[in-house]
């Protein structure tokens, strides 16, 4: 398990990427993560779309507030929260709180299978949801809720500092 501990650690948001495809052995590994995450009642109110085509990865750059590293990147997964899996069982509260949390555990497997495979992610939530709604042709069911560019990275920042232990954790007995 330090092994873990280690991917975790090692995790860096990439916003930089070489022109470099992703073999399929890992494209498979990486899909194997998103849908082995949990999920409310084992619903897996999720969907993930894996963007290669240049022209869409370009749109999807400029509806994310113009941040055009993202379409640098050889790959980008876009994690939708399925509205109709989710809200029989859950109603707005499985809409809103359960299936994002669902799709936020399944990005961030892929984003540790990533690092363990020598690529770099970055968790991009500054979108046009109604924008990348389109470019995607999303069904009306589907809320695109994270962009998560993919590749080799082009270089690798220092780790950022993080707050004490005794700032970020309270044990209570």
């Amino acid at each position: 398990m330090d092994e873990v501990l280690k991917i975790i650690k090692a995790r860096r948001s990439i916003r930089s990427y070489r022109n470099e495809p992703i073999p399929a052995g890992i494209l498979n590994k990486i899909i194997e993560a998103l849908i082995w995450a949990p999920s409310a009642g084992n619903l897996q109110a999720r969907k993930f779309y894996f963007v290669f085509n240049k022209t869409l990865k370009r749109e999807l750059a400029r509806a994310s507030l113009n941040q055009m590293f993202i379409a640098e990147a050889p790959l980008i997964i876009v994690g939708c929260v399925d509205r109709d899996k989710i809200y029989p069982r859950y109603g707005e509260r499985g809409v809103n709180l359960y299936a994002i949390q669902d799709v936020a555990c399944s990005i961030t497997n892929a984003m540790l299978v990533a690092v363990e495979n020598g690529l770099g992610t970055v968790w991009i939530g500054a979108f046009m949801e109604e924008a990348v709604s389109k470019i995607l042709k999303l069904p009306e069911n589907l809320r695109p809720v994270v962009i998560l560019p993919v590749g080799y990275p082009e270089r690798i920042p220092a780790a950022p500092p993080r707050v004490s232990v005794h700032e970020s954790v309270e044990f209570i007995e």
